[in-house]
Order: C-alpha cells, then sequence, then structure tokens
C-alpha cells in the first residue's frame, strides 16, 4: 500500500480541521492549533443572554455591534487567530476584514469567553494573545474556579493584574467599551437569572 505524505501549514491544517469537523471552533494560538467542542446549554444562554443585555443597554445606538463567533485576526504569529464567544465591536466592523471570516483587532472594543472544556486557553494562551493584540476589555466567565475575570487597558502588549468578581456581585462594564451596563456574576456563569 502506498502513503501519499504531504506537508501543510498550520492554517490549512485550521481549514482542513473546519471542515471535518463541523460544530467545533477552530483557533489558532500562538501556532498551537485548537479545536473545541460545541457549547452546553449553559454556555449557550450565557451569550444569549449577553445579547439581550447589550441590546437593552443601547449598543446599537451608539455605534456599536455585539457579535458572537466572529473570528479575530491575532497579531501575536501570521497564522493566529482567536474566535470568541461574544464580542462587542464598532458598527463598521466589516470593513475591517482581513481573511478567513476575521477581523483586525482595532474594531474590537470588548471580548468574552465563557469558558468550557479548554478553560486553560481562555486564562492563558488568550490573556497573552488579546494583550498582544491590544483588546481593550477581555472578561472571561470563568465556569471552572467559578468567578469572572476582567483584564482591560493592556500596555505594551500585556494586562495589568486583573478585576475578579464572585457570585453575588455585578461586573461593571468599563466605559471604554461605549455603554453603561451591570453584568450580574451569577448568569454570565450559569446562563439564568
Amino acid at each position: 500500500m502506498a502513503v501519499l505524505q504531504q506537508e501543510m501549514t498550520v492554517g490549512e491544517a485550521a481549514d482542513l480541521l473546519a471542515r471535518a469537523l463541523p460544530g467545533r471552533r477552530v483557533e489558532i494560538l500562538q501556532g498551537r492549533l485548537i479545536v473545541t467542542p460545541p457549547p452546553d446549554g449553559s454556555h449557550a444562554l450565557s451569550l444569549t443572554w449577553l445579547v439581550e443585555e447589550f441590546g437593552g443597554a443601547g449598543a446599537r445606538k451608539a455605534g456599536l455591534r455585539y457579535v458572537q463567533g466572529i473570528g479575530l485576526w491575532l497579531p501575536s504569529l501570521p497564522d493566529d487567530f482567536a474566535v470568541p464567544d461574544f464580542s462587542v465591536v464598532d458598527e463598521d466592523f466589516r470593513d475591517a476584514h482581513v481573511q478567513k471570516n476575521c477581523y483586525a483587532p482595532n474594531v474590537f472594543r470588548m471580548v468574552v469567553e465563557v469558558t468550557s472544556s479548554n478553560w486553560s486557553d481562555d486564562l492563558g494562551p488568550k490573556v497573552e494573545c488579546y494583550a498582544q493584540a491590544g483588546i481593550p476589555v477581555y472578561l472571561i466567565a470563568d465556569r471552572k474556579h467559578d468567578e469572572v475575570v476582567v483584564y482591560r487597558d493592556p500596555a505594551d502588549g500585556k494586562y495589568p493584574t486583573p478585576l475578579r468578581y464572585n457570585r453575588g456581585q455585578t461586573v461593571p462594564v468599563p466605559e471604554s467599551v461605549g455603554v453603561s451596563l451591570d453584568l450580574s456574576v451569577d448568569t454570565l456563569l450559569d446562563g439564568d437569572d
């Protein structure tokens, strides 16, 4: 039996995996391929709730859009990109299309990740990648450690010490995002009020 061997770039491998594994999220972080399973019900409800909250806070009237699962082109390595669970972006974000359904980091005001089985990626490489990309606010609903973590105002490719919020508290969305809104830690973690 003959075996055909073909080299491919990590970007080509990501494209192949995305086609072969529908419903899974494929990302490249710091040159490493990441494949995430579909979200569970609580994860999905948290994102739906965020859509409702940002809509109710007048994000569209403020010139913002809030979207789930769009690509964020990362400057860390040539093929790197992430697909945040939820993002608040400038209304003209589509003008900043880079490639592969990914958009330039300068149109992102805030990204949100709700942790799943790949929680260590959200708490490690994504913190570094989002800081290097200059993402002003990175909020993590850390279901593994039962808290919400907010990174903001990166300088020189690094975020300062994050703010941490526990159950029963609310998280104020930083003014730099462009809307006035407090988010319930419990709802971010559980997906229900």
